[in-house]
């Protein structure tokens, strides 16, 4: 299991120490980020810590809508889909690699999940779409 870029329980991460660890990608956390907030102001951010290290979620009341996960130079971000929103990929234009991944992906009570690397720009658009579905559903 990969553990996060942050692994000192005794601290949240700052934004400062957050933009230095994913360097480049700082911005396309702020573009997700950003973009949920656009969707559902009502979001609330959480910084949480496990034995993975730290990891950050944006939820509403009830459940949490998309989690980031802090790597070197990089960050993943992961959803879980119940099964109306993964029926609702599997009939959108996302790239058929996710729906791949989500499709192999075991099933547990609350659904399905997935981890998206973040690298660059390349699959921010499907991670929007994704976000759309997860709030609809």
């Amino acid at each position: 299991m990969e553990t996060s870029i942050f692994l000192n329980r005794d601290s949240i991460p700052t934004t400062v120490e957050l933009t230095k660890a994913l360097g480049d990608t700082y911005h396309f956390w702020k573009v997700i980020m950003d973009y949920v907030h656009l969707q559902y102001p009502k979001a609330l951010n959480e910084w949480n810590c496990s034995k993975n290290g730290w990891s950050f979620k944006i939820k509403d009341k009830k459940r949490t809508i998309i989690y980031f996960l802090p790597r070197d130079r990089y960050f993943k971000v992961a959803f879980v889909f119940g099964q109306k929103a993964t029926d609702t990929i599997m009939k959108s234009e996302i790239a058929g690699e996710i729906k791949k991944e989500l499709n192999a992906a075991r099933v547990y009570a609350e659904g399905r999940g997935i981890r998206m690397d973040i690298k660059n720009e390349k699959v921010i658009n499907d991670v929007k779409k994704l976000i759309a579905i997860k709030l609809k559903y």
